[in-house]
Parts: structure tokens; C-alpha cells; sequence
């Protein structure tokens, strides 16, 4: 076992319990419950009573201090909400800083895969990586953090929609909270539906692009006001209070992302 497993800082690089499990973060209730025998099978002391004394003491203290704590972390739903709302604010700050880079051959290629494919490459990618992670402690720290990596860049993928968790059912796009309907300026046309929280937070990351922080939040409260439940508003609102140096206020708004 190396000096640096378990320690507190490695615990720390391993936050995200979609990693940890190797499972999609679209999974609900019954797939995460599956996922996790598989592995804790695997861990099992009586599965590896036959490996070295450090595989099988590497093997308990990863079943215990984090393959445990993870499942109970995403097991319901209340949880499963709080860990996306967690890794889409660190998507945003990351983006924001622009050090989203992704190293892994996996991940680089998934920034780049057309729209229409994201979901298919990332299922298909994810289980190709969670197939071996528990193979052996070098596997686990490599490929943990690769799936660690590409759910940030799925998640990234998925910005332009902001997404929510639904109970059984994975992300899905959010739906405008309130809308007005013009009606058509000829006949046969279609009506257009108008997102007026959207565009306060289209307005809102245009004035971020520029450092205009005071009237980026300006347009997000305006948001907030229209959809006060929406998790991505008063995630980007914590952020940009954050950027301005507020934050108390920052805290009340990813507090409520987290709900």
C-alpha cells in the first residue's frame, strides 16, 4: 500500500462518489444499488482472502472509507441532487477559470463528439473504464480519476441544457418556468415560446465575459425571481457573488442550489 492512500488529501481528490462507484451519472436508485454489489462483492474480504495481505488490506479500506461512504452519499435521491448540483458548480469554475482541460483520451474525446452522440459515448466510455477499475490500487487511482474527469466534461457537454435530476429517470433538459406565447404574424406560422429567465441568464454570462459582475447579478436575481427553484440560477449566482467578493451571499445561493 503507498503513503499516500487514504491519506486525507487523496481522500479529497476522490469527492465524487459517481467516480468512486465507477457509475454514470444519469444512473438512478436501482443502477447505483447494482453497481455497488458488484464492487463490494469484489472488495469482499472472502473474495480476496486468496490475494496478498496489502491487495486484500488495500481492497477493505477502499470498500470502507470510500466505495461505502459513496453509495450512501448517491443512494437516494435527495443525495443524488446534491453531488450533481456539487460537480455542475465545479463545471462552472472550472469553465470559468479555463483549466476544464481534459487529459484523458477518453474525456478529449468526448468534448469533441457531435451533440446528437454524447450520451451514447459517454455510457459506452464510462463502462469500458469501470470494467477494470477495481483491479487492482494502481487501476483504481488511474481510472477513478478518469471517470471523475469525464463526468465533468459530460456535464460540461450538457451546460447548454441545463439539467436537473429527476427520480428514475437521469438528466434531463430543464423546462422554461414561465413563457409567453406571441402569436404567429401570418397564417400556418408557429407560435414562439419566450424564455425570459433564460435570457436574464444569457444576459447575465455575457456581463461575466466582460467583468461586469454587479449587472451579471442583477440579471440572475431577475432570473431567480421568475424561477426560484431553478438549481443552475442560484448556482451561477453563488459564483458570480463569489467573483465579486460577496461571499456571504454567495453561500445563501449554493445553499440553495443544493436543495
Amino acid at each position: 500500500m503507498t503513503d499516500h492512500a487514504f491519506s486525507k488529501d487523496w481522500i479529497q481528490k476522490l469527492s465524487d462518489p459517481y467516480a468512486v462507484l465507477g457509475v454514470s451519472v444519469t444512473a438512478d436508485d436501482r443502477r447505483i444499488l447494482k453497481r455497488y454489489r458488484q464492487v463490494a462483492k469484489q472488495l469482499h474480504p472472502d473474495i480476496q482472502v486468496s490475494q496478498p495481505s496489502a491487495v486484500s488490506a488495500f481492497a477493505n479500506q477502499v470498500l470502507t472509507h470510500l466505495v461505502n461512504p459513496a453509495y450512501q452519499k448517491i443512494k437516494q435521491d435527495k443525495g443524488r441532487k446534491e453531488t450533481l448540483a456539487t460537480l455542475r458548480f465545479k463545471v462552472r469554475r472550472l469553465t470559468h477559470k479555463q483549466t476544464l482541460t481534459p487529459k484523458g483520451d477518453l474525456a478529449k474525446a468526448l468534448m469533441n463528439v457531435p451533440e446528437a452522440n454524447i450520451d451514447v459515448f459517454y455510457e459506452k466510455s464510462l463502462n469500458q473504464l469501470a470494467f477494470k477499475q477495481f483491479d487492482s490500487q494502481a487501476s483504481f487511482d488511474v481510472i477513478t480519476a478518469q471517470v471523475a474527469e469525464l463526468n465533468l466534461v459530460y456535464l460540461r457537454r450538457k451546460m447548454g441544457d441545463p439539467v436537473i435530476r429527476e427520480k428514475r429517470t437521469g438528466l434531463v433538459a430543464t423546462t422554461a418556468t414561465q413563457t409567453v406565447e406571441k402569436y404567429p404574424s401570418s397564417p400556418g406560422s408557429q407560435p414562439q415560446q419566450l424564455d425570459y429567465a433564460e435570457r436574464h441568464r444569457q444576459r447575465a454570462q455575457e456581463y461575466i465575459r466582460s467583468k461586469n459582475y454587479m449587472a451579471a447579478i442583477q440579471e440572475l436575481k431577475d432570473a431567480v425571481r421568475i424561477s426560484p427553484r431553478n438549481s443552475d440560477f442560484h448556482c451561477l449566482l453563488g459564483q458570480v457573488y463569489l467573483l465579486n467578493n460577496l461571499p456571504g451571499m454567495a453561500k445563501v445561493h449554493i445553499k440553495q442550489a443544493l436543495r
